[in-house]
């Protein structure tokens, strides 16, 4: 009898966050606060990553592009190959202030810093 794996291929964003985000060093670079949908194409258009902060005051938020992060799912945590010293200085907004990534110029510059391929090339 042949034994048959199944790799999921679709999760509810909501058993997504919370979820750790950690490099591949196992350093902790926070949690996914929430996933944002790009309505005109129905695609993930980017995680949001909450670093520092205590309680949930103070946390710093990233738009991260979905391509940057892995999912493992063996440890219910994102892998984010970026060092946790770098994330300091990578673009980040306010709670109130969400990035529009119809903005060409944001969207480059979220991308370029995560080092991934724009999902528009």
């Amino acid at each position: 009898m042949t034994t048959v794996t199944t790799t999921r291929r679709t999760l509810s964003a909501s058993t997504l966050t919370g979820d750790a985000v950690r490099n591949p060093q196992g350093e902790n670079l926070g949690k996914v606060e929430d996933i944002m949908l790009d309505l005109d194409n129905g695609r993930v258009a980017y995680c949001v990553l909450s670093f520092g902060g205590f309680l949930g005051m103070g946390d710093k938020l990233f738009a991260v592009p979905w391509s940057a992060m892995t999912l493992d799912t063996e440890n219910h945590a994102f892998l984010l190959d970026v060092p946790k010293e770098r994330l300091k200085d990578a673009p980040g907004f306010d709670k109130d202030h969400w990035p529009d990534l119809s903005d060409t110029e944001m969207r480059s510059q979220i991308y370029g810093f995560y080092n991934v391929r724009p999902d528009w090339e």
